[in-house]
């Protein structure tokens, strides 16, 4: 897939798993050279091992049974899992070129999730006040709102790591471990569980179509 993109970005795309602790690194090396001046922008899709990962504001009793190895890492929010099935997206971007507004890209990588979800008839939002990306649920009861998508980033010297992951098929039974991202009350979904026919690949053309949108967004001065 050829995606248009200008040259100061790298779209990459993993094939397989990638271990979080080898991804963690490579990213921060990453930020670090794009924070020099030395490396281009990247934009990461990729699937982990499954894992929990621990944010800066993970509450202890959040993790119910730790399955998986539980990683503490730098950015914000709780605890969530990452598994097959399950597309990652690290964005490595320099704010300092794009109005150092933390709020507004956040915003944006909200935005170009939702885009991308309503590519494929999916019709997402974001909740104020509630991390993440939700949808309603028909197979919940009563046809509730679920979560489909967690953001979870940092900002180090105005360069964004971490970014967003959206459950394309994962095995949901997996994020019975943790209490994702606090929320006890609110479950989680996927394109499959909704009846969505969609792989990774599927869900990685929808995002590059809706790319420029994202990028026009976070970079408005």
């Amino acid at each position: 897939m050829t995606i248009p993109l200008p040259d100061d970005i790298e779209w990459r795309t993993s094939v397989g798993l990638t271990p979080y602790a080898d991804a963690l690194a490579e990213m921060e090396a990453r930020a670090a050279a794009v924070g020099a001046g030395e490396a281009r922008e990247l934009l990461w899709m990729l699937e982990h091992p499954p894992v929990y990962t621990a944010g800066t504001s993970a509450e202890p009793g959040d993790l119910i049974d730790a399955r998986f190895p539980v990683i503490p890492t730098g950015r914000g929010g709780k605890y969530t899992y990452h598994g097959p099935g399950q597309r990652i997206g690290y964005v490595v971007l320099d704010l300092t070129k794009r109005g150092r507004d933390v709020r507004r890209y956040v915003h944006a990588l909200e935005s170009w999730v939702i885009a991308a979800l309503g590519e494929l008839g999916v019709e997402a939002f974001a909740v104020d006040g509630r991390v993440g990306i939700w949808t309603l649920d028909p197979n919940a009861p009563g046809g509730r709102e679920a979560k489909i998508g967690a953001i979870g980033v940092r900002v180090r010297r105005w360069v964004t790591l971490h970014g967003f992951s959206v459950n394309v098929a994962p095995d949901l039974a997996h994020f019975g471990g943790i209490v994702p991202c606090g929320l006890p009350e609110y479950g989680v979904t996927s394109l499959q569980s909704l009846g969505i026919p969609a792989d990774l690949a599927t869900f990685d053309a929808a995002l590059a179509l809706t790319a420029d949108a994202f990028l026009e967004t976070v970079s408005c001065p």
